[in-house]
């Protein structure tokens, strides 16, 4: 009797084991966003998945001035231009390389993401995590910025993403199942 209830202890701790391995992996949600809507699709995502909600701060907020696309020296579309535009963001995310999964939001700007998520992969890096892209846009897809992202980060695992504008928290939850 009491080798049956320690075999089946065991057995119990090895099955227990292996559900945490699979379904307990330290999730972040990142996100970037200028005027609040990519912040409300990430704080949907964190709420579902349990994940840590993360703003990547830009360390000089955007204007309304900064984001005028019409404008061709407005801050966004100067930054835009130049591959190699890092804007300051806040150096603040404390244990970055304990995540296993990084959901990375953010609004597509000029078919690309902008450039302070560069700054967020160039600082954290984030090789060999899973990683997995959410845009919001008012009308870009999210299909270039993707290709672009995997070709400028070559040793993170990407996942597809999904542009994710004004969804309900249950086409969130499908999409994370």
């Amino acid at each position: 009797m009491i080798m049956t209830i320690a075999a089946a202890l065991t057995a119990y701790g090895a099955y227990a084991q292996n559900d945490s391995d699979m379904n307990g992996k330290k999730t972040l949600v990142a996100y970037f966003s200028a005027t609040g809507t990519t912040e409300k699709v990430a704080g949907m995502i964190a709420e579902i998945s349990g994940g840590y909600l993360y703003e990547i701060t830009p360390v000089e907020p955007y204007t309304a001035a900064d984001l005028d696309w019409h404008d061709s020296n407005s801050r966004s579309s100067v930054e835009m231009k130049d591959d190699r535009s890092r804007p300051a963001i806040e150096n603040d995310l404390k244990d970055a390389e304990s995540y296993d999964v990084i959901y990375l939001g953010y609004p597509v700007w000029w078919g690309l993401a902008p450039r302070a998520v560069n700054t967020f992969l160039d600082t954290y890096g984030f090789a060999g995590k899973t990683v997995i892209p959410f845009a919001t846009s008012g009308g870009s897809g999210i299909s270039n910025s993707e290709a672009k992202l995997r070709e400028q980060y070559p040793d993170i695992r990407w996942k597809s993403g999904r542009l994710l504008n004004n969804p309900s928290k249950s086409a969130i939850k499908e999409w994370l199942e």
